[in-house]
């Protein structure tokens, strides 16, 4: 604390004049320059005065500013009724006993208060060389909008744009989901054809020694063009553009080449995993589009894949996870012919489509095929146990509608009993046999679906010739 003494030799007939947080004492002329120069030390002076010849004047320094100044109403209220935790939980806070807000605005008049004063133009008329100024009214500025309007953008965001359904991503306009364009060209090579979505854009925290918490962006995005040419990055930066283009050069720095079936799906079913996070994928004809999760749905866009099915078990939200897994499901994956080399035997697809009937796909080649006495009796030859590596897929059992469990039900499984599993039947032994017939045809010749006409109308023309001997 300052102090400050000052000799006043005569202060006989001194006045005193308050004003709004200072004391002062105005007597001579040197008492007002004292007071002026103790002005200049502190912000506020707070003086005493002792009435005798000989006084000191005692000057002590004071502060106008506090916690009442520096915070807001609604600070300074919530700390007078507001409720600690515990307290809440005590029952505080709740009743008669609350204290409520006032409003301390309420009858106070603009231009008035504790010293009244005259305010030309607020509380009192404005007077001009003796004369009372009216309003009047000024020609209409035509450019005031524009300048506004200038002055505003300059302070304020940016507005953001809206973009069209297909240009949004995952959740609105937010960036995963979203294409940013092919990767920028690396030693004159350019990327043609090829196009960058963003699978995922978070901010990381890491801890250093030196600067303590960090904050950076990090995004992960996947390119391709379409064709079988794919790649993913990673890129962190410490801000979001920054972290965009570094991934878009390392996703086109990684290319892999990606086999596909036809150009629409993949050569079989295959599971795949990394880390947590198992992926069981199936092909699908041409048209059924596709059904997985929508981090592999935009890696198989940009790889060139239009029909698929997946299913992922474990973590879903771990978007570079279920990248990782896909891809490597993608590179194991073998064709066809690698497949029938392998095992030194036909490979044969039965598609629903064509009501499962049997079509050659690939021969061994450079080997013989092998004899069912070559093959080892403990050697699996369960082609979805192979590709998926002896691992099977839960699948829900269909949910059966609700008549099933009438006796009605009951009653048409045993009239239509006779014709259960018929067509799979007749397409078995057009596979085996070439035609429909019985184990029975070589030593019953009308055992046979080719002859069953030709044998009715025998049979017809056997009993018609009885009835006539008989009459």
């Amino acid at each position: 604390m300052l102090s400050l003494k000052v000799w006043v030799p005569k202060l006989a007939g001194a006045s005193t004049c308050f004003r709004p947080g200072i004391s002062c004492l105005f007597s001579t002329l040197k008492v007002q320059q004292c007071h002026h120069a103790a002005g200049r030390l502190t912000p506020v002076l707070s003086v005493l005065v002792q009435k005798q010849d000989k006084a000191v004047l005692g000057i002590q320094p004071s502060r106008n500013a506090g916690f009442f100044t520096n915070m807001s109403a609604n600070e300074l209220w919530k700390g007078v009724t507001g409720v600690s935790n515990a307290g809440r939980k005590r029952g505080r806070g709740r009743g008669a006993g609350v204290k409520r807000r006032r409003d301390l605005n309420r009858g106070q008049v603009i231009g008035v208060g504790k010293v009244n004063m005259m305010w030309p133009g607020l509380n009192a008329p404005v007077l001009r060389n003796g004369e009372l100024v009216r309003q009047q009214s000024q020609p209409r500025d035509e450019q005031r909008e524009s300048r506004l309007q200038a002055i505003r953008d300059q302070f304020t965001d940016q507005r953001s744009f809206k973009l069209t359904p297909l240009e949004r991503g995952w959740s609105g306009n937010r960036l995963p989901g979203r294409s940013i364009g092919p990767p920028d060209a690396i030693d004159f090579e350019t990327f043609d054809g090829f196009d960058t979505t963003v699978l995922e854009l978070k901010t990381v925290f890491s801890m250093t020694a030196t600067a303590g918490r960090t904050r950076h962006i990090s995004c992960f995005a996947v390119t391709g063009n379409g064709a079988g040419l794919v790649g993913y990055g990673l890129g962190k930066g410490n801000t979001g553009m920054a972290a965009i283009k570094q991934c878009k050069r390392r996703a086109g720095q990684r290319l892999i080449y990606v086999e596909r079936c036809d150009g629409h799906t993949v050569f079989h079913d295959f599971f795949t995993r990394f880390a947590a996070v198992r992926i069981f994928v199936e092909r699908r004809p041409r048209g059924h589009g596709l059904q997985c999760h929508r981090a592999i749905r935009e890696i198989c866009h940009r790889v060139g894949i239009s029909d698929l099915y997946a299913k992922v078990e474990g973590p879903t939200d771990n978007v570079q996870s279920i990248t990782k897994a896909f891809f490597l499901g993608l590179l194991r994956q073998r064709t066809h012919q690698q497949l029938a080399d392998e095992k030194r035997l036909h490979l044969v697809e039965l598609r629903p489509e064509a009501d499962n009937y049997p079509r050659l796909v690939a021969s061994p080649g450079g080997a013989p095929v092998r004899s069912k006495e070559q093959i080892p009796a403990d050697e699996e030859l369960d082609f979805q146990l192979h590709i998926f590596e002896g691992k099977v897929p839960l699948k829900m059992p269909p949910k059966q509608p609700f008549y099933m469990k009438l006796p009605c039900y009951q009653t048409h499984l045993n009239k239509v009993k006779h014709l259960k599993n018929q067509e799979q039947v007749r397409v078995t032994l057009l596979a085996e046999h070439g035609e429909v017939r019985s184990f029975l045809a070589d030593q019953y010749p009308e055992c046979r679906a080719a002859s069953a006409a030709l044998w009715a109308e025998k049979r017809q023309a056997a009993e018609d010739d009885q009835e006539q001997d008989e009459m």
